[in-house]
């Protein structure tokens, strides 16, 4: 294997990892350790830089890279994968380095404390179940949106590693909403590509028009679930069925408005996380 061969298969990989889409994983760790800690001592320690190194590139290989393997077919007919993602070929890299992703959890899972271990595992489990088979979550609605709750797994997890305990139940609640509403919505794009394949999904099932009401349901409700914890997290998180409205309501192109989440949601999970770091340092 050649020098220029492996540069080659690494950049694949960062490709089929999503960079655009990184701080999905990681995001929740920073804002998990936020508002876990008592002290700023409790922002570094070895769980939760071991549990951000984890989810900002592993965890996001592992994924996409299960996804892409299992939607080979399905992807042959998706505009998206000709662009911005990477279109899977059978390159057997790709396998090699889903399990050793997979797999290293079980290197540093000594180091974390034993409450976080049921939410890394959790987010593995339903992370292959979604693509893999004989599961395949992402076929089954609507448990290919309830599954993607997989996504605020990180920031339990790495709550439970700072504070010794789960988070609140209406902060898990609302986050897993958050997440549910956030795939459905991702899957717009995509109705008529998986409908060409036979694929059923909820916003095939839905069509268009319901879906943005679903998606609007989870974002409200996932707004009021925070609300009951800081009326401030509620009125942050409305800004997701302001925008799901806005969207269903006027010419843009939901195509285009896909491509605007990753910057919303850098902004939320930064505004969540300034507002966790203010109560550690000024109480």
């Amino acid at each position: 294997m050649t020098g220029t061969t492996t540069r080659g298969q690494l950049r694949y990989l960062l490709t089929l990892s999503r960079p655009r889409f990184w701080l999905y994983l990681a995001g929740p760790v920073l804002v998990g350790v936020a508002y876990a800690a008592a002290s700023p001592a409790d922002l570094f320690t070895p769980a939760s830089v071991l549990l951000f190194a984890y989810f900002l590139l592993p965890a996001n290989v592992f994924l996409y890279g299960i996804n892409d393997i299992y939607d080979r077919e399905i992807d042959a007919e998706n505009p998206k994968k000709a662009g911005r993602e990477a279109r899977y070929g059978g390159q057997s890299v790709v396998p090699i380095a889903v399990t050793a992703c997979a797999l290293a959890p079980l290197a540093f899972a000594p180091l974390l404390p034993a409450s976080a271990w049921p939410w890394l595992a959790l987010f593995l489990l339903l992370g292959a179940a979604y693509s893999a088979p004989p599961a395949r979550l992402k076929t089954t609605p609507p448990l290919d949106s309830v599954s993607n709750g997989l996504y605020v797994t990180p920031g339990i997890a790495a709550y439970a590693a700072v504070a010794g305990t789960a988070p609140p139940v209406a902060a898990i609640v609302g986050g897993w909403l958050w997440a549910m509403g956030m795939h459905t919505f991702s899957a717009i794009p995509d109705i008529g590509p998986d409908r060409a394949a036979g694929i059923r999904t909820t916003a095939t099932v839905l069509g268009e028009t319901r879906t943005y009401a679903y998606v609007g349901a989870c974002w409200l409700a996932a707004a009021a679930a925070f609300a009951t914890l800081d009326p401030r997290l509620g009125a942050v998180l409305l800004v997701y069925p302001a925008l799901v409205l806005a969207v269903a309501t006027s010419s843009v192109g939901v195509s285009r408005a896909y491509w605007w989440f990753p910057g919303v949601n850098t902004a939320v999970g930064a505004a969540l996380t300034v507002g966790g770091l203010w109560r550690v340092v000024h109480g």
